[in-house]
């Protein structure tokens, strides 16, 4: 008899940007209903990312290093080690999401036990960076200003796809609708998504120091 591996959490997100008549008659030679949609998706993918982001202290395979302290290349590399271990290998690649503080203070030894960190041209990363940074070991690096930082310090994690599943029942969609009691145009972003843990034993928290730096 199946059973479910694990459940999902519902998300929805709604949000919400009206637009006065007048504001459009006299916005050239700005876009208010371009900067606003693009306004609105950006809301949307961020709130999305940092409930899955939120998933990482729920890893069930360990956690690497210790609060106050900066993430280091071993700490990366065992957790690599854990990770591939408890898929037998076969969950692959690996992804690192760290916060950018948590990045700035790593990626300044790029070259660690003769591995050195790989990049790729601008002009080959997605649109607003897609937050890619690097490659090293068979690992793709990301950083995010979306973790959340509480005391200092913040849970990244590394893990395989097959770590967090996130379930799309409706994709980000802006829908726009006259409101002529108010003589404007409302545009309404609505999207119904499911996210959680899936192999937590796949996945391991980094934790550390998430402080701006000085140079």
């Amino acid at each position: 008899t199946p059973a479910a591996l694990q459940t999902l959490t519902p998300g929805e997100i709604g949000l919400q940007y009206f637009m006065t008549d007048k504001r459009i008659d006299t916005d050239a030679p700005e876009n208010i209903r371009t900067d606003a949609a693009t306004e609105l998706g950006n809301a949307g993918r961020d709130k999305i990312e940092a409930d899955l982001l939120g998933l990482f202290t729920s890893f069930s395979g360990g956690t690497m290093g210790t609060a106050g302290s900066a993430v280091t290349w071993g700490q990366v590399f065992a957790a690599a080690t854990v990770s591939r271990t408890a898929s037998k290998n076969r969950a692959t690649p690996l992804y690192c999401v760290l916060h950018e503080y948590q990045w700035h203070a790593l990626a300044k030894a790029t070259s660690v036990a003769g591995i050195t960190l790989q990049s790729i041209p601008d002009r080959l990363v997605g649109p607003g960076g897609s937050w890619y940074v690097g490659t090293a070991a068979g690992i793709t690096f990301y950083a995010t200003t979306n973790i959340t930082i509480a005391s200092s310090s913040a849970y990244g994690g590394l893990f395989p796809r097959a770590a967090i599943a996130y379930d799309v029942r409706r994709p980000i969609r802006i829908e726009p609708e006259r409101d002529a009691s108010r003589r404007g145009w409302e545009l309404n972003m609505t999207s119904l998504y499911a996210y959680g843990v899936w192999r937590p034993t796949f996945g391991v928290a980094l934790l550390g120091a998430a402080t701006a730096p000085t140079g």
